[in-house]
């Protein structure tokens, strides 16, 4: 009987996916506003951190699952950072980056408007790498007052990659073909349907290489590096944290307790300065490790896996290290 209710629910929810997204099982979602919670440290007597986090692939679109939709990363990132701007007792901002980059006007969106909230608010802004912070990843780090990987940080890979689809063996073998009526010669530029030509190829590769001449110069303009130690940054390879302190990428190695005493130290705060995070409920046993929202949920298809991770990226110029893309 159970088995059967069960099934019944499963096919009204595929029978109404009009109503999908308006369905909240799993309790606050989206459309419910950030709060601030207490993670870590008790005095509060000189202001506080805010602790924010940015992870997974950085675009500006946002995440549609069988329940509802989940903010885009960028619309999250900029959310939690105004609040932390208006108010006056946030001293500085911990900026926790689990990412291997993404488009490249996502990542110069929160590039931007990190810079622009250190020059309204006067702010100090530190960075905790984790798991990876390569391409745009580490793009979005570069304004940061202190860039800390964790020991075992991926980092690095910087440069741009233009990945786009190509699907002419696949209609060759169903017999199919597109025909396409253009105004210009490079209307189609990077058509699925055909092999690039050398031209379009060079074309490309021009576009390819002025972001990443974008890419180079901001990392020279916030970091201090060799002629040799850029030269190796060019070839966009990614670094273990060791060898991004070693040619000056990052600041410093340690762990979330050894960013959280640096920012502290920057923005004036005691030892046991108090460390905020915005959510839209509480956790119980809230920690800085906790990366979790309820918006999550919204990856979720009804098997409960999620689905986006076995598909390729969208055509487009990215930010990102290739490899870290369908994490």
């Amino acid at each position: 009987m159970k088995r059967h209710i069960l099934l019944a629910l499963a096919m009204l929810i595929l029978t109404l996916p009009a109503c999908a997204p308006k369905i909240n099982l799993l309790g606050k979602g989206p459309t419910d506003p950030l709060m601030e919670f207490p993670i870590t440290g008790t005095d509060d007597s000189k202001g506080k951190l805010a602790l924010i986090h940015l992870r997974g692939v950085i675009e500006s679109q946002p995440k549609r699952g069988t329940f509802t939709a989940k903010p885009s990363p960028v619309q999250e990132f900029v959310s939690a950072l105004n609040l932390a701007e208006a108010d006056q007792t946030v001293r500085g901002v911990v900026l926790a980056i689990d990412s291997p980059g993404g488009t490249i006007t996502a990542s110069d969106i929160i590039y931007h408007e990190i810079n622009a909230f250190k020059e309204r608010s006067g702010k100090k802004v530190v960075v905790a790498m984790f798991d990876i912070a390569a391409s745009g990843g580490y793009y979005v780090a570069l304004p940061a007052d202190w860039i800390m990987a964790h020991p075992t940080t991926i980092t690095g890979s910087v440069g741009v990659i233009y990945t786009r689809p190509k699907v002419m063996g696949l209609l060759d073998k169903v017999g199919m073909s597109v025909e396409v009526s253009k105004s210009g010669k490079d209307k189609d530029m990077g058509s699925p349907f055909r092999p690039t030509s050398e031209q379009e190829a060079e074309l490309f590769q021009n576009l390819i290489d002025t972001y990443a001449a974008r890419f180079h110069g901001l990392v020279a303009k916030h970091r201090t590096l060799t002629q040799e130690n850029m030269e190796l940054v060019k070839t966009a390879r990614i670094f273990t944290a060791d060898k991004a302190l070693e040619i000056g990428l990052i600041d410093e190695i340690g762990y979330v307790g050894d960013v959280f005493a640096k920012a502290r130290k920057l923005s004036g705060l005691s030892e046991e300065g108090l460390v905020v995070t915005y959510r839209r409920t509480r956790y119980p046993n809230d920690n800085p490790y906790n990366t979790l929202s309820e918006t999550d949920a919204a990856k979720l298809n009804m098997l409960g896996v999620d689905t986006t991770m076995f598909m390729p990226p969208r055509a487009g110029f990215y930010y990102a290290w290739p490899q870290g893309l369908t994490q």
